[in-house]
């Protein structure tokens, strides 16, 4: 009998241990990102899976786009994706900056400029609470067992949701993803060529 609730034992610290980590890695990003330190908020990216995070939202909100006025055949959905991609990662390698970056995650957004459109809407990773555990393990969502996403929109609703994702990446938890707000991506997407 001991050995059992010596194994639950271990199961739970190690539970924690994993929570933990994690919470810790969020705690740091949001911090780096409220004192404006691009550096350390790149030092806790993954930016390659970050950039298909988000090229991949925006080109699916573009086929949704297209879709809409006419049936998008499966030859040319993949002709677009492709093409898509292209211009979508490099829209957004102008977005992920130490600086931009920063201030995606401090105010929610950027200013258009150098090429890029606006782009507002994503809530403050700065205004969620990283200290309050509890509330954080509400806003958790289990992907796999190393990567994760925590929710920093108030509402669930896909219109407004938007979370973090974060992934073992080394020896830590690092970003690797921004899931937008639906309308977020349909206003890159609509940046994107139109033809």
């Amino acid at each position: 009998m001991r050995w059992l609730f010596g194994g639950l034992a271990a199961i739970l610290i190690a539970v924690l241990i994993y929570l933990g980590s994690a919470a810790w890695s969020l705690a740091g990003l949001a911090a780096a990102a409220r004192s404006g330190d691009g550096a350390a908020v790149i030092a806790r990216t993954d930016v390659k899976s970050l950039t298909q995070s988000l090229a991949d939202q925006i080109v699916g909100a573009y086929l949704d786009r297209i879709g809409q006025s006419r049936q998008v055949r499966p030859m040319e959905r993949t002709l677009v994706r492709g093409v898509g991609l292209g211009f979508a990662e490099a829209m957004i390698a102008k977005m992920l900056t130490p600086d931009r970056l920063t201030q995606i995650l401090k105010t929610g957004g950027l200013p258009a400029d150098d090429g890029l459109p606006l782009f507002e809407g994503v809530p403050k990773l700065t205004d969620l609470d990283t200290g309050n555990v509890l509330s954080l393990l509400q806003r958790f969502r289990f992907i796999q067992p190393v990567e994760f996403a925590i929710r920093i929109s108030e509402s669930s609703e896909p219109e407004l949701y938007s979370a973090i994702k974060l992934h073992f990446y080394g020896t830590g938890w690092k970003m690797s993803g921004l899931v937008l707000p639906e309308k977020v991506a349909r206003d890159l997407a609509a940046a994107l060529p139109a033809k």
